[in-house]
């Protein structure tokens, strides 16, 4: 069925009308819902909310001046960036700069309707414009109404739309629900069976300091001269890849015309929020500051089991300030070694707990990885759906 055909199926040939969107709604500022305190807590029972990416900042146990969404739900409209989010539980709000949506009749407009239809539009904000959007520039948008004068009908095409858009909506969310317990199923799962690979009580297993495994402990030094920062992909020119105090892909700073580090290698995150943070680097590379690099003396321990022993090994920073961690902490760490009188079986042994670690790493990395794929999926989906059924055509009056 064509969209054309579906949308006529759906209206059953009854009068459109586009009203604006001041007389369809009513705004209310969030002034008596302000909360007082920066008090945040999860264990307080009342969510505080910004129209923005963030939405709940924090819960409050302040019980005053609390907005009832839960029995009337209201749309909250960020001023400055037009975002919006459909609120039907009860909250207190961060800022003024916030505005709370609701019908000026839900006897003829329904909200959630309203709140569908306004995420179809698209951004039309000035680079700079701190105008407050709502009055300047939202009030006056039209918004396309099914047979304002047959109220009960009017309502029954609204909340179809809606029932239809609902149940998109709860399918994503659904969907969203069971990849995520499937992703946390499976990291506790490795976890466990990295935590009894690895276990100290293993017969065999002595722990070792990193200091006695490593042939070479190190920091990263200044980045390189000639470099390309920003260089996503190798080129003739710069093919050597740097790396920084950064998680993942991310640590990739650009790229450089020489190496320093000729080995593959274990690189530990020595500053920040992030310290700690390790992976294997392939070799041919050039570690910058804040990064410590581990090259394992590959008769006593493979690269590999010795990034997999560090996910079960404490790696803190230093306390006070900015987390930091040095070489000599890095060097008095322990992991643990199978066989350690016997080099070549306590290889073997490392090789086999790699193997299955391995196969767990790419099964949650896989359901990891798929998880925003498949989310992103479904949200393109919804919002074709939500297109297609918001996008009536123009009233008679303005196509002639």
């Amino acid at each position: 069925m064509s969209h054309l055909s579906y949308l006529e199926k759906l209206l059953g040939g009854v009068e459109l009308k586009e009203l604006a969107l001041g007389d369809v709604t009513q705004y209310e500022q969030p002034t008596k819902y302000l909360v007082k305190t920066k008090n945040y807590d999860d264990s307080f029972e009342v969510p505080v909310l910004t129209a923005g990416k963030t939405f709940i900042l924090g819960y409050t146990d302040e019980i005053d001046g609390i907005n009832r969404a839960s029995e009337n739900p209201v749309i909250i409209f960020d001023d400055f960036t037009t975002a919006n989010k459909w609120v039907d539980f009860d909250f207190k709000a961060k800022s003024s700069a916030m505005k709370m949506i609701k019908s000026s009749d839900e006897s003829k407009f329904m909200l959630k309707y309203v709140y569908y239809w306004m995420n179809t539009l698209p951004s039309d904000l000035i680079e700079g414009d701190h105008k407050r959007q709502w009055i300047s520039n939202y009030c006056a948008k039209k918004i396309p109404i099914p047979c304002p004068d047959n109220q009960e009908k009017s309502l029954a095409i609204q909340a179809k739309i809606v029932r239809i858009l609902d149940a998109f909506t709860a399918m994503t969310a659904e969907l969203t629900a069971e990849l995520t317990a499937e992703l946390n199923m499976r990291k506790k799962q490795y976890n466990y069976y990295r935590d009894q690979l690895l276990s100290a009580e293993n017969e065999g297993v002595e722990w070792k300091t990193l200091e006695h495994i490593c042939t070479s402990i190190s920091a990263g030094g200044d980045v390189p001269k000639k470099s390309s920062k920003g260089q996503t992909e190798p080129t003739d020119e710069y093919p050597y890849p740097i790396y920084a105090n950064a998680t993942g892909e991310k640590g990739l700073y650009g790229f450089t015309d020489d190496y320093k580090i000729d080995s593959e290698a274990v690189t530990i995150s020595a500053r920040g929020a992030k310290v700690g943070y390790h992976t294997v680097r392939e070799a041919k590379f050039t570690p910058i500051i804040r990064l410590i690099v581990l090259i394992a003396n590959k008769d006593i321990i493979s690269t590999r089991y010795l990034n997999y022993v560090l996910d079960m090994t404490p790696i803190g920073g230093t306390e006070a300030g900015i987390p930091q961690l040095t070489v000599p902490m890095v060097k008095k760490l322990t992991v643990p070694i199978p066989f350690p009188n016997d080099p070549k079986k306590s290889l073997i042994e490392q090789a086999r707990i790699v193997s299955i670690l391995d196969k767990f790493d790419t099964l949650t990395t896989s359901i990891q990885e798929g998880l925003p794929r498949e989310i992103e999926l479904r949200q393109k989906q919804y919002e074709y759906y939500r297109d297609l059924l918001l996008n009536f055509p123009k009233p008679m009056e303005e196509t002639a």
